[in-house]
């Protein structure tokens, strides 16, 4: 009975590279698997071929002699190459899925890791952060061991390569047809045994200790804002190199300005003769007090901008605004005397017409209520 032709056994173009045939193959083997196909001798036979499709493409040499001669040039009986029953299905199975599994064909090498990233929450007043400074800050952290220098082993010894899994960090378990890779329970995947562990670290190749660092803080930061130290975090482990330290920045609340992006915002009271008088006010900033302008009738919540007063960006370099309401403070505490005074002004307004005019924004409210009500009725 003659053969199919291998790359129409696996679906591919005579000229597939590595990662289409295996990725054909793959998706071929999930499906006819013998543990998928319920004793079907007819699909057993299929997944045979597609097996023996798979071993010859993906041997360059083997391939070559196929590609060059047929059959014929990978056929055992003729002096061509060998297949079929001497192949290890368990090694090629492995070879495919090995990302499933930790590893490809022969176990996965140990990798050293590199060291975690660590966060400091570092809290600021407003003015520190407007203005920028240089910190200091401890850290709690895992440094390479100095008497062993990372390597775990105590001074004068060295760690041995494991002799289970032979310095892959893997072993092979074999489950029928299936080949999985799995952890070293022997190295924990290391790939290394360390037989005289360091005194100071345990074997471990680190130790905690307490980082004194400077962090200059750049004028302009505010709560949310990052800095990176770079190689300040956790050491690594085999020599890998440390991580980073991550300082989070968090603005402390202001008793008198909120913050929003660039700009500054604050409440300023104003007596009530100056506000229907005009006058001038002292306001706070940043840099010490300045004077406003105040024109006659000010209402209660009118905005006040003094520009360049806010905070220069860290990022574009503008300077924001401060922004200044102002609400009008009513009296308390009265005298008798000032309060005959506040009846004797309010009835100079007058009443009717001649009294809305002194108060536009309380004649227009109650003239809204009362077409409310109309409205309403009708």
């Amino acid at each position: 009975m003659s053969k199919r032709d291998y790359y129409e056994v696996l679906g591919v173009e005579k000229g597939a590279g590595e990662r289409d045939i295996k990725k054909a193959y793959k998706k071929l083997a999930m499906k006819f698997h013998p543990d998928r196909t319920q004793g079907d001798k007819s699909l057993e036979e299929k997944f045979k071929e597609i097996q023996e499709a798979y071993e010859i493409l993906m041997d360059p040499k083997k391939r070559a002699a196929y590609d060059q001669y047929g059959h014929a040039g990978v056929d055992p009986n003729r002096g061509g190459g060998n297949y079929g029953g001497g192949a290890d299905f368990g090694d090629i199975f492995g070879d495919v899925f090995g990302d499933i599994f930790g590893g490809g064909r022969g176990g996965r090498q140990s990798r050293a890791r590199q060291g975690s990233d660590l966060r400091y929450n570092l809290e600021l007043s407003l003015e520190e952060a407007v203005r920028g400074k240089d910190v200091e800050i401890r850290v709690p952290t895992l440094v390479e061991c100095d008497s062993c220098h990372g390597s775990g082993a105590k001074k004068g010894s060295s760690p041995t390569t494991c002799p289970t899994c032979h310095g892959n960090g893997q072993v092979q378990m074999r489950q029928g047809f299936f080949a999985v890779q799995q952890t070293c329970p022997t190295c924990s995947g290391k790939g290394k045994i360390i037989s005289d562990p360091c005194n100071k670290c345990h074997g471990h190749g680190r130790t905690e200790k307490n980082k004194t660092l400077s962090v200059k803080i750049p004028p302009g930061v505010d709560t949310g804002d990052r800095i990176r130290l770079s190689g300040e975090g956790e050491a690594g482990e085999n020599g890998a190199p440390a991580g980073d330290l991550y300082v989070q920045v968090h603005v402390k609340d202001h008793k008198i300005f909120q913050r929003d992006g660039s700009n500054l915002y604050c409440e300023v009271p104003l007596s009530f003769t100056t506000a229907a008088l005009g006058g001038e006010l002292h306001v706070p900033t940043l840099d010490g007090k300045v004077k406003l302008k105040v024109s006659p009738e000010t209402q209660t919540g009118r905005m006040f901008r003094l520009r360049g007063k806010g905070v220069k960006s860290v990022r574009s370099g503008v300077t924001g605004d401060l922004m200044c309401k102002v609400v009008v403070e009513t009296p308390v505490n009265l005298s008798s005397r000032q309060k005959d005074l506040l009846r004797e002004f309010e009835d100079s307004m007058g009443s009717g017409s001649d009294k809305a005019k002194h108060r536009p924004k309380e004649q227009g409210f109650f003239d809204g209520v009362k077409k409310f009500f109309d409205d309403l009725t009708n």
